[in-house]
């Protein structure tokens, strides 16, 4: 009797049970909580790999004897003149009495440190490592100018001996081939080839192994041996560190160029996701995402050296109107980076970018769950990506009209002309 009664109870109970749903609004709230719970924590997650990204430091050591023009170099990699403000201090006498930091004016994590020179009373050859506190830079660049000088394969040797690098410069070349001018026989390749010549001869001599001596002048960088240094060090240096000494070099070669537009697309993805993630979250408007675009379309545009600060000062160091350079750039957000310049590229890079939709969604599920999550992440990746080969492409031409002879510049007017000409 009590078993059947047991009996009777259960099934009533099933059927009530059966009879209850589940709310959707029930539903709606959990999904809701769940996915902003996920975007916040992916959100997190992008930004602490772009904030360690921007927060990666370089310091690079110029060092050598006084009088070598160490100051005039750490001007010239960091795009200023001598008599800039934030310029290191020149002077035909040693200048600098302990090590002094420069920030880069764009890429402030990157810091060159302008030493003591060697040699003086103050900083003698056997505790001169010491003195200057070694162990925080990344590695070290020595400057010789005119002749070779015993204090240079010294430091070589105790900078390997504490497990740097070091990279031999021979500074003020462009003195050496004006003095050498004058001889009835000159050949500047064969001067230049005796000069690196000596200075590995001189260095092996000192007991240095297999040295890397660059020749250059901080007045023309875009001559004699800065392309093959600035190629070395980036070939050398690895993962964060590598990507930004690569944005903090001038722009003096097509190939450095190129180099710097694709370190700076391997990291498109997570500028992309971290806009459309924020876009998606409750507590921020659809459209922020605008100004964390032209905020990073005009890091992309200083790291081409395309804003006007860089153009003026191109202009200034090559002897050509700033208008003449800026003429060169023809892409529309070189031109201008607007909220509507911006949101006009948007639009058109999601028409360009639909047939992706699918497949980003496919591989990643969470931005298939978000209203319009996949053509946002898209459009947002296609608009970066195409707006670096833009970039790229205008300081490509912004490079060799500054570095055109005047010559040159005559023959472009002049064709520039006739193509007009024949047009109208």
């Amino acid at each position: 009797m009590l078993q059947t009664r047991d009996r009777g109870t259960a099934l009533e109970s099933r059927d009530t049970m059966s009879d209850l749903k589940i709310q959707g609004q029930d539903l709606t709230e959990m999904s809701s909580l769940i996915q902003s719970t996920v975007v916040m924590e992916v959100t997190k997650q992008v930004q602490a790999l772009l904030t360690s990204l921007e927060t990666t430091t370089l310091n690079i050591a110029i060092t050598g004897e006084s009088g070598t023009g160490k100051s005039t170099f750490i001007n010239a990699i960091r795009g200023l003149s001598d008599e800039d403000v934030g310029a290191a201090v020149t002077g035909v006498t040693e200048s600098t009495r302990e090590p002094n930091c420069y920030q880069h004016p764009k890429i402030s994590t990157v810091q060159l440190w302008d030493l003591p020179g060697i040699g003086t009373p103050s900083f003698q050859a056997d505790r001169y490592l010491e003195q200057v506190g070694f162990e925080r830079y990344d590695f070290f660049i020595i400057l010789s100018s005119e002749r070779f000088r015993e204090n240079n394969a010294y430091l070589a040797r105790s900078i390997r001996a504490v497990n740097k690098k070091f990279y031999f410069v021979r500074s003020k070349i462009d003195l050496d081939i004006r003095a050498c001018q004058r001889n009835r026989n000159f050949n500047e390749e064969r001067v230049l080839a005796e000069i690196r010549a000596n200075c590995i001869h001189c260095l092996e001599k000192e007991g240095v192994e297999a040295p890397k001596v660059f020749l250059l002048s901080s007045f023309e960088l875009h001559k004699y041996d800065f392309h093959k240094l600035q190629d070395t060090l980036v070939q050398e240096l690895n993962g964060q560190k590598k990507h930004v000494l690569l944005l903090s070099l001038p722009n003096i070669t097509v190939e450095m160029i190129e180099k710097k537009k694709e370190s700076l697309k391997r990291h498109i993805w997570k500028k992309a996701l971290l806009a459309c993630l924020i876009s998606a979250l409750p507590t921020f408007p659809v459209h922020y995402n605008a100004p964390l675009l032209m905020e990073t379309l005009a890091s992309y545009q200083k790291n081409f050296g395309l804003d006007d600060e860089s153009i003026s000062t191109l202009a200034l160091r090559v002897n050509k109107s700033p208008c003449s350079l800026k003429k060169q750039i023809t892409s529309s957000l070189g031109k201008d980076i607007s909220d509507h310049s911006v949101q006009s590229a948007l639009r058109m890079a999601a028409l360009c970018g639909h047939a992706s939709v699918s497949l980003v969604e496919r591989h990643v599920p969470l931005l298939g769950n978000l209203v319009a999550g996949g053509i946002s992440f898209v459009a947002i990746y296609i608009l970066l990506s195409s707006s670096l080969d833009s970039f790229a492409q205008d300081a490509q031409k912004v490079l060799k009209a500054a570095y055109r002879t005047e010559k040159e510049d005559k023959l472009e007017a002049y064709y520039s002309q006739e193509i007009d000409f024949l047009y109208d």
